[in-house]
């Protein structure tokens, strides 16, 4: 994620990273440590993610 200071005072621009091939593409949208990191105060929201898959694609799934 980037974080990109706007010309108005305490706006910032959160630009995912975007990973992708002929498949679909996966994104972390939201991860608090570096939200917080970046605004200097905590939230209480941790994660979250996007993808999406082309037709006929199967991914696996992760628990933690």
């Amino acid at each position: 994620m980037k974080f990109i200071p706007q010309s108005i005072s305490d706006v910032v621009l959160i630009k995912p990273t975007i990973h992708g091939d002929n498949r679909g593409y996966f994104m972390e949208t939201f991860r608090k440590d570096l939200f917080e990191d970046a605004i200097g105060y905590n939230v209480d929201f941790i994660q979250d993610n996007e993808s999406k898959s082309t037709k006929g694609v199967l991914r696996g799934l992760h628990y933690q």
